[in-house]
């Protein structure tokens, strides 16, 4: 009777410490998952904004560091003004904790002469837990790379 008493005591205390364990595994998670959840926010608010061709609501996004250090001006919106995006396709992604990438495909339609390109981006997402925000890192993407 005392090896089932003492047996049953640590059985005991092992289903405490798996469910000790267990708490602290979903809390982590939690966090994580609040900011995963912000990211997806963030990134459909982005994509949402390039794809109806609202640049100066997805220059709202762009990390203010950057937008500090890259003012756009009025030539440079007058140039995203002159393209409509015909498709925003998402191609790849890796998220993280505290970073992101999102591998991007763009469909560009020049105004003036009806020419349609394809666009590959990069978007860099970084999370600024002050704000408890998410920032695309880069700017807005740059349809005329290579021309």
């Amino acid at each position: 009777m005392t090896a089932t008493t003492s047996g049953g005591v640590a059985m005991r205390g092992w289903r405490l410490w798996w469910m000790a364990c267990a708490v602290l595994l979903l809390a982590g998670c939690a966090s994580t998952g609040k900011e995963m959840s912000a990211l997806q926010r963030a990134q459909y608010s982005w994509s949402a904004a390039i794809r109806w061709n609202d640049f100066e609501g997805a220059w709202n996004l762009v990390d203010p560091d950057w937008r500090e250090a890259h003012p756009l001006d009025d030539l440079q919106l007058e140039r995203y003004r002159q393209i409509q995006v015909s498709h925003y396709r998402d191609l790849a992604s890796s998220p993280g904790e505290s970073e992101a990438m999102r591998e991007i495909e763009i469909g560009v339609i020049n105004r003036h002469t009806m020419a349609e390109r394809t666009v590959r981006y990069t978007e860099q997402w970084r999370y600024d837990a002050e704000k408890e925000t998410w920032w695309i890192t880069g700017g807005l993407p740059d349809f005329w790379a290579g021309e």
